[in-house]
């Protein structure tokens, strides 16, 4: 994939620098918070290579798999010093319900959290095991300052909260992080805890370490007082003035008011989550992790990050998402590894093995957008496979310990020295859930090109033109034909796109090679794409990173929505002036792979006369 080509196409299709108020990665998925939502052109997103599917909901996430934070860097790199100060407030924004624009803020704080808390949960967990298993003394030094080392995460938990709220809201950073760090100071915790009185009032006895809303509340509250003082300070002395003058109001209201208001929030919370887990525990982790490929799909698993982060602190363990999630996500696993075993389609075999891997290890969206999705009987096998899973991992009671994409890596966050029986549920769990669903997509998952015959051997037995619905593809330019796996780009020869065809071009211009209609014309023109009469979906990709010319040398001959023949001219281009630079080899890809075969000729000089593919629709049985 040329990441930097990626990021530049997925940045121009968000609506721009300037239409990007807020942005993050989680594990394989840009996620943007916009200005105005109506600027996003989803269709050309989901054209770009390396763009595996785009959601549009509180954000717009963007999908890209395992390559998420090289592709992440690079949008960083093209937002540069414009993303740092950008202020929503100078902006017209869109209008957005009260329910979103909660929701997030409630993402955009605790989502960032997730590395550093799964971190230090993993270290402690992975020490746990050494100890249980006698390799390392759990009264030693060595164990003890390693394990306060995993433990540092949580401890500071209400640090780091201000950090990501204070970052959210666009306010001082460490101004917010000096306020909060006021609450567990060490001697303000002993004063407390003797009993300390400000301005006549009581101040209530907590520990703020290990806390989450104390933290929100303080620089929410803080955040207004800043733009309080920043308005009406005299700009002479406001570097000094605004941080002090919010620190002496935001601090005494945190200790007497905010934090005992968001301590008890959490206890609440906490309470509320037991009481749910002793009435109906079992149940509501089997629905939960039934139901978990569609809140994944759409991006609202990110929602119980909150939930989870919150119990972690205050109960140390977590007892609903956590567990369902392994059942869900060795789910996906056993399905893909089942169509792997199934299929004849050398790509989807190839695609279900990765995809299978990473869900395996925890990290579900290959499987789900690669697999899963495309076929209701593989998404109902993962579903039984994860329900079943999660009928067991309820009824034992199976807690986490750590904050992470339960998987098989990440096993030893289920390890408690004092429920050893929990990491063995949790591997009976794993099991089930892997059996179940394998054997489920096994019986019923007849995919749409699990029992068709592969291109080979449609052509030992002589098929080219006889199969249902089967349509040429003439060549779309004149010049030499190249084995796609042979050009240099990693996104067309690995094929992850689809199948196709790829020409070194001896003329600068681009032919239709069906009947068909014009669906997308990129900006910078270099590529367009149509879908045949038959149904296939062709992306036409003029050269290697000519996305850098910005629509120079180009002059595209049709517009998004013209009715073409067979023949008709797409595009002109400079070839003279693009192989001064660039790779001029241009693909055509089948992109909606899923439910076409395609059997390439063997052909080395072509022309628009000669037929280059045979593309034959994948019934599903």
């Amino acid at each position: 994939m040329d990441y930097k080509q990626t990021a530049a196409l997925v940045l121009e299709n968000v609506g721009g620098n300037e239409n990007v108020s807020h942005f993050e990665h989680c594990s394989t998925r840009l996620r943007f918070t916009l200005n105005d939502n109506s600027k996003v052109n989803v269709e050309k997103l989901k054209s770009i290579p390396g763009v595996m599917a785009v959601k549009m909901n509180v954000q717009c996430q963007v999908v890209i798999g395992n390559e998420v934070v090289e592709v992440y860097d690079e949008v960083m790199k093209l937002l540069g010093k414009n993303m740092e100060s950008t202020s929503t407030a100078s902006k017209p924004k869109q209008k957005q319900k009260i329910g979103s624009v909660i929701l997030d803020f409630i993402v955009g704080v605790f989502q960032p959290l997730v590395p550093a808390i799964a971190g230090g949960g993993i270290l402690k967990s992975v020490l746990l095991l050494l100890s249980v298993t006698g390799l390392m003394d759990s009264t030693g030094q060595t164990y003890q300052i390693l394990n306060m080392i995993g433990d540092a995460p949580l401890y500071f938990l209400p640090l780091l909260v201000a950090v990501t709220t204070a970052n959210k809201l666009k306010v001082n950073t460490l101004v917010a992080l000096s306020a909060v760090g006021a609450l567990i100071l060490p001697n303000m915790a002993a004063m407390i805890g003797e009993g300390a009185q400000l301005f006549s009032f009581n101040i209530e006895n907590i520990a703020y370490t290990y806390q989450v809303f104390p933290a929100i509340l303080t620089v929410l509250f803080y955040a207004q007082i800043e733009k309080l003082f920043t308005k009406i300070s005299p700009k002479p002395i406001r570097i000094f003035f605004v941080p002090m003058m919010s620190l002496l109001i935001t601090v005494p209201i945190a200790l007497l008011v905010l934090g005992p208001i968001g301590f008890t929030f959490g206890q609440g919370v906490s309470a509320v989550i037991l009481f749910i887990f002793d009435k109906v525990g079992w149940i509501a982790v089997a629905l939960l992790a039934a139901v978990l490929p569609f809140m994944v799909a759409t991006g609202m698993h990110k929602a119980m990050v909150p939930y989870a982060v919150t119990t972690m602190s205050e109960l140390g363990k977590e007892l609903l998402y956590l567990p369902a999630s392994l059942a869900h996500n060795i789910a996906e696993s056993g399905a893909c590894f089942a169509v792997a075993l199934r299929t004849k389609d050398k790509i989807l075999k190839s695609t279900a093995i990765s995809a299978g891997i990473s869900a395996l290890f925890g990290i579900t969206e290959p499987a789900l957008y690669g697999v899963t999705v495309q076929n209701k009987r593989v998404l109902g096998s993962v579903m039984i496979g994860a329900f079943v899973g999660g009928i067991y991992i309820g009824i034992s009671g199976l807690q986490s310990f750590v904050l992470v994409g339960p998987g098989l890596a990440s096993l030893s966050m289920f390890i408690s020295d004092e429920l050893p029986k929990n990491i063995i549920n949790a591997i009976i769990g794993l099991v089930i859930s892997f059996l179940v669903a394998f054997v489920s997509a096994l019986l019923l998952g007849k995919d749409k090109q699990m029992d068709k015959k592969t291109p080979e051997e449609q052509q030992e037995t002589g098929i080219k033109k006889s199969l249902k619905g089967e349509s040429e593809f003439k060549s779309p330019l004149i010049g030499q034909m190249i084995d796609l796996s042979d050009v240099n780009d990693d996104v067309f020869s690995s094929k992850v796109m689809g199948d196709g065809i790829a020409v070194i071009p001896s003329i600068g211009e681009l032919y239709a090679p069906a009947d068909g209609k014009i669906e997308m014309i990129f900006e910078t023109n270099h590529a367009l794409g149509m879908t045949t009469d038959k149904g296939a979906q062709i992306l036409f990709h003029v050269g290697l990173d000519t996305v850098e010319l910005a629509g120079k040398y180009f002059e595209p001959q049709v517009k998004v929505g013209d009715e073409v023949k067979t023949g008709d001219l797409l595009l002109k281009f400079d070839l003279d002036r693009i192989r001064e630079k660039f790779d001029p080899v241009t693909v055509a890809i089948i992109t909606n792979k899923e439910a076409y075969s395609v059997k390439v000729a063997d052909i080395k000089q072509v022309e628009p006369k000669d037929t280059l593919m045979y593309i034959s629709p994948l019934l599903e049985n």
